[in-house]
């Protein structure tokens, strides 16, 4: 694969990286020379980092129209960078910007695009990406479209290695769309959120509708205080407004991949599965014997969660 050029487009958060961006060079390097596009107003160590992760180059564009994320600058100078000469592929990462980039640049280069990809590979000239909506529910997609091929990569589908070495600079300008930045960025607000980080958990302790009412999801919070777990919960229950969006585990929420996944009074809709179907262990507790999250569940407990988490927690203390 030594002669497949994949460009990684490489979000920046804070004044380094998208950790995200630093897993995508690493399936670059398996698929053949990496490079990465880097679009920012302050590289600072950006450079250096992504050469360590084994960025061949690096196509930097030190701007301060990118100081605030707004998608057409970045589609239109990728645009541009990409048509004077095309990848065979484009690695984005799995966050909202990137899809934002992704989409916009398919619709310029008129490319196939692939997202939700959880590993890529070519056959001569075919890009085949394997999509994944859960450990038991993937499906093999060919591209046979003239590059460059457009494929957005699930979060931890790969790990992110420093392999050492520099990567060579390619500094390019910006480009303003035919239409102007039309857009500007006012404010932005951090969203503030307690506790361990989802996507980094190696223990996760999720509750659903299975609870009853907002009250009961302190449960879930207990047992997970015990077990030095992050707190996740089910699309049904955000909607609800029980809890925050950032709890959000699923195909439209966060993706994880612990060590032990504890559901309590989730249902295991293919949604959710999405984001929690490569756990390494998965615990549920369901009163429906028949409730789908059985089906993947390496242990499985039929029974009412608000009897059953109390005890959990009590035993886990006890324990300690």
């Amino acid at each position: 694969m030594a002669d497949k050029r994949v460009l990684v487009w490489t979000e920046v958060a804070g004044d380094a990286p998208h950790p995200l961006s630093l897993e995508l060079l690493t399936a670059a390097r398996e698929l053949g020379t990496a490079e990465a596009a880097l679009f920012c107003d302050s590289p600072s160590n950006c450079v250096d980092t992504l050469g360590q992760h084994g960025a061949s180059t690096v196509h930097l564009c030190n701007d301060g129209v990118f100081a605030g994320f707004v998608a057409e600058p970045h589609v239109a100078t990728l645009a541009k960078l990409v048509s004077e000469n095309p990848p065979d592929l484009i690695l984005f990462p799995s966050t909202f910007p990137a899809r934002d980039v992704m989409a916009r640049l398919a619709g310029t280069l008129q490319s196939g695009v692939i997202a939700n990809a959880t590993a890529v590979s070519f056959d001569g000239d075919s890009l085949i990406a394997t999509v994944g909506y859960g450990a038991d529910n993937e499906a093999s997609v060919t591209l046979d479209d003239q590059p460059p091929l457009l494929v957005q990569v699930r979060r931890k589908a790969y790990a992110a290695e420093e392999v050492g070495g520099s990567a060579e600079v390619n500094e390019i300008p910006a480009v303003t769309p035919d239409s102007g930045n039309r857009v500007q960025v006012v404010e932005t607000v951090q969203e503030e959120t307690e506790g361990m980080n989802l996507e980094d958990a190696s223990v996760i302790v999720s509750g659903g509708r299975g609870l009853g009412k907002p009250e009961n999801f302190k449960l879930v919070e207990d047992l997970a205080a015990q077990l030095n777990a992050a707190v996740g919960a089910s699309r049904a229950i955000v909607d609800a407004g029980w809890v925050p969006y950032s709890y959000q585990v699923g195909q439209t929420g966060k993706t994880v991949k612990p060590s032990v996944y504890v559901a309590a009074g989730i249902s295991g809709a293919i949604q959710h599965v999405a984001g929690m179907g490569n756990s390494q262990h998965v615990i549920a507790i369901n009163n429906d014997p028949e409730a789908p999250i059985f089906e993947m569940a390496d242990l499985g407990i039929v029974g009412d969660a608000l009897t059953i988490l109390p005890k959990l927690t009590e035993r886990v203390q006890s324990e300690k």
